[in-house]
């Protein structure tokens, strides 16, 4: 986890508009790096660092001997680096995974490059011998990038936006600012004046599409067929490559574990994987809730199962409540679910960061949109479309479930890691025909369950505990954290200041008192900015109001039962 930022064809002082980049500075708290370009006086890259890998030579942009006109800024994890070191022949010159993103480069391309890596990444690479800017990133945006490019060429990127808002601009006085796609890369030609002009934005990967990598993976090729057994085979063989290839790091590992199925999956498989590597320490494992919420019952008994150091983090609504702001700050959005879920794992990371020394942090993101876990696919019409929802929910994750997890996480310098967005488990779970993927008897994940059924990774009651969304989980069962938040809110928002929300906020109006209040939140930091959400996060063939899955038909009979 790192901050990035770069600037192409500044008009204005360079030493002031350094201070934007100081905007992300909690995402690497280690060091910091601001370089001009040779050659070019208005263009320079700022690095903040998170020292996960090679602590000598770790510093950013990367330059090598090798090739002295590219240079590289990148926030990731290349997990292939090694195997492509093979597989090439590259000589590196530093330990950072990173490197190997100007060897493939060099040897074939950037659509070559972008296809070849194995990991989440975002990245700005500079060719001063071509003349070109390429700006990339990872499939599933699990890394975060922003860009704001005028129509006079000059070009900011920055791993967040709040890096990029306040720059200063001859002709602009509100340069729009927008999210990097995922799963795209886009080239840039680079003027003698440090202006750039677009060639071309170009999608490299769909997540349906087996990678380009897998030619190198450490798995080799799996048994082919949809029998049950072989499916079942296959998920496990390649969610524990998922989890294994993430162990790369020279700082502690820990795990968030909310005592729902997919944080406990990736807790267990992760613990079995650091034991037969011989990882010296325990692996920590961070559970937060109200008193006796049913994520800390449930976290603790997979915690005492797998064997890990596990610590409890309990907060009261009060605590919650003021750190609204902050949260909203940090996460540069207003959905509401998104806002909900994100306020209990921003107090746990900022455990995390103080209390203790884990800083290579293991989650379940992913894994509701991937393999049906929301509450409302068990109305989805048909199985087809239910494999519709999954890959529209994937698509956009970057705008909600890993925009929540990476943001929270990096305000407190550390860094994430996600198993069930592993380009090749997501492709082989997507490759599987539509019905064996839906809910069956009433629960949802299904086939994820049945896979894990016979290893003893879980107890049965884990394994098969109902889903139960994380904003949710957290507070007790009398009484939903989503209620305590519009409980409190309810006496802040004026019933007249809601009845003219359209009017004031006409795109994306608030319905309710909560969202009018994360949206007044939202604009007091980022005005004008409202389009970097398209859209709400709801349930789909149900009519929702609300985002929570305690509000949907099937949760309430679930727990009446």
């Amino acid at each position: 986890m790192c901050g990035i930022w770069a600037l192409f064809g500044s008009d204005e002082c360079l030493s002031v508009q350094c201070l934007s980049a100081m905007k992300i500075a909690h995402r690497g708290p280690d060091a910091f790096r601001f370089e001009n370009v040779n050659g070019f006086t208005n263009c320079c890259f700022g690095f903040h660092r998170l020292a996960v890998v090679d602590q000598l030579y770790g510093m950013q942009p990367i330059r090598v001997k090798k090739f002295p006109y590219l240079w590289l800024c990148y926030n990731g994890e290349i997990y292939n680096f090694k195997q492509l070191q093979k597989q090439f022949g590259f000589e590196y010159q530093t330990l950072v995974d990173g490197e190997v993103i100007l060897h493939l480069y060099n040897r074939g391309g950037i659509e070559q490059t972008a296809s070849m890596l194995d990991g989440v990444f975002a990245f700005i690479l500079l060719d001063t011998a071509n003349r070109k800017v390429f700006l990339a990133r990872d499939t599933y945006g699990v890394r975060p990038l922003f860009k704001v490019l005028t129509d006079d060429g000059f070009l900011g990127v920055c791993s967040e936006a709040k890096g990029l808002i306040n720059l200063k601009h001859s002709t602009s006085l509100c340069p729009k600012v927008e999210p990097f796609l995922p799963g795209h890369y886009e080239v840039l030609d680079l003027k003698p004046s440090g202006k750039v002009a677009s060639v071309e934005l170009v999608k490299f990967h769909s997540y349906k599409d087996e990678p380009l990598h897998v030619a190198c993976d450490t798995v080799e090729t799996l048994p082919s067929g949809f029998d049950l057994e072989t499916v079942k085979s296959n998920i496990r063989i390649l969610f524990e490559n998922a989890v294994r290839k993430r162990l790369m790091a020279h700082r502690r590992i820990g795990c968030l574990l909310s005592g729902g199925l997919d944080s406990s999956l990736v807790a267990a498989v992760l613990l079995k994987l650091m034991k037969e590597i011989n990882i010296n320490y325990p692996l920590q494992t961070f559970a937060i809730g109200m008193e006796n919420s049913p994520d800390l019952l449930a976290a603790r008994k997979v915690a005492a199962h797998i064997g890990s150091e596990h610590h409890e983090v309990i907060f009261n609504s009060e605590e919650g409540i003021q750190a609204i702001e902050e949260v909203i700050f940090s996460l540069e959005t207003y959905d509401i679910t998104t806002i909900r879920a994100s306020i209990g794992m921003y107090l746990v990371s900022k455990y995390i960061r103080k209390k203790t020394d884990s800083v290579v942090i293991f989650s379940g993101e992913g894994s509701d949109e991937l393999t049906q876990g929301y509450i409302y696919f068990h109305k989805a019409p048909s199985p087809e479309e239910a494999a519709e929802e999954s890959e529209r929910l994937l698509k956009e994750l970057y705008l909600f479930d890993v925009l929540r997890a990476d943001r929270t996480t990096a305000a407190h310098g550390l860094e994430l890691r996600v198993p069930f967005l592993d380009h090749r488990f997501t492709s082989y779970y997507l490759s599987l025909p539509a019905e064996l993927r839906i809910p069956k008897n009433g629960i949802e994940k299904y086939l994820l369950r049945q896979s894990f059924e016979d290893s003893n990774l879980l107890p049965k009651e884990i394994l098969w505990r109902p889903k139960e969304a994380f904003s949710d989980g957290i507070a007790s069962v009398k009484k939903s954290w989503f209620s305590i938040l519009q409980d409190y809110i309810d006496q802040q928002v004026d019933d007249l200041l809601l009845e003219k929300a359209a009017e004031k906020y006409p795109f994306n109006p608030p319905k309710t008192k909560e969202s009018y209040y994360y949206r007044q939140i939202f604009e007091k930091h980022y005005s004008g900015r409202s389009n970097w959400l398209p859209h709400y996060w709801m349930p789909r063939w149900v009519k929702a109001t609300d985002p929570s899955a305690r509000t949907l038909k099937h949760y309430k009979s679930a727990t009446q039962e």
